[in-house]
């Protein structure tokens, strides 16, 4: 094999079943985990989301947010215990029904070659026009698309060059949101915009996550606050876990980045 080539390290298991349509309740039973041997990132990391809670996660550089969220979609396999999805251990499920029932979001959204209409539909490929015009409407995207030239059918160049950073965030809303995840994953998903389209953006937000486990890295803790729990990860696990309100009262790790935040 070239040394170029990375191996495949997570592949299906060879009795696998397909992951039935879910609710999203996700349970981290006992979870530990390194990137390399005998260094872990998590250890015995226990946490249970009911079915459309919000998350947050919040935490130094490094301490494992990502790790936790790129466990939920198995890009890894764990060192021990297990990460299960509505009482199913997902490493005993096939990567596609697993995959195709979530929705990650990123900092930086890739848009193509093509038209704004290809590019939202490309998470539901036999999406009509009016099931897409309707996703655009409800993340408040339909405004600045219906404004562009020729609207829906306007040709973005490669990486969206046309559009700004917060119109590309909400055409990746859109299309998150046609595609309908039952899990939502945004890692620093608004972190590169400035804030006041943050602003507007959180009211797309806020239409997205209704209905849908979401676990949310961010930041900008004001993206957070009204998440239903927020849990701190330092030290291989989580070290505080409450609603903004009640780790604010605690004073502890999240009180001094919250206050840390404020007088920046």
């Amino acid at each position: 094999m070239p040394a170029w080539v990375i191996p495949v390290t997570v592949q299906d298991a060879p009795d696998a079943t397909e992951l039935p349509p879910i609710e999203g309740h996700v349970t981290f039973d006992d979870v530990t985990f390194g990137y390399v041997p005998e260094t872990n990132i998590l250890e015995h990391l226990s946490f249970d989301v009911k079915p459309g809670q919000s998350i947050a996660l919040v935490g130094p550089t490094g301490a494992g947010k990502t790790t936790v969220v790129n466990l939920i979609s198995r890009f890894y396999n764990l060192n021990d215990g297990q990460v299960l999805i509505d009482g199913q251990d997902i490493s005993k499920v096939t990567l596609h029904s697993l995959r195709s029932q979530m929705g990650i979001m990123l900092q930086d959204s890739f848009i193509f070659s093509g038209t704004i209409l290809d590019n939202i539909r490309y998470a539901k490929l036999d999406a009509t026009e009016e099931e897409v015009r309707a996703a655009c409407h409800t993340v408040c995207a339909d405004e600045f698309i219906n404004e562009m030239p020729e609207g829906y059918l306007t040709q973005m160049g490669e990486r969206g060059s046309r559009l700004s950073q917060g119109q590309k965030q909400l055409v990746a809303f859109a299309r998150t949101l046609l595609a309908n995840p039952k899990i939502l994953i945004l890692d620093e998903a608004t972190s590169s915009i400035d804030a006041k389209t943050e602003r507007q953006l959180q009211t797309a937000l806020n239409k997205l996550l209704k209905g849908r486990t979401s676990f949310i890295i961010a930041h900008r803790l004001s993206t957070i606050k009204s998440c239903d729990k927020i849990m701190y990860i330092s030290n291989k696990g989580i070290t505080e876990c409450g609603t903004h309100e009640e780790l604010l009262a605690k004073k502890g790790d999240y009180y001094k980045l919250y206050m840390a935040q404020k007088t920046e």
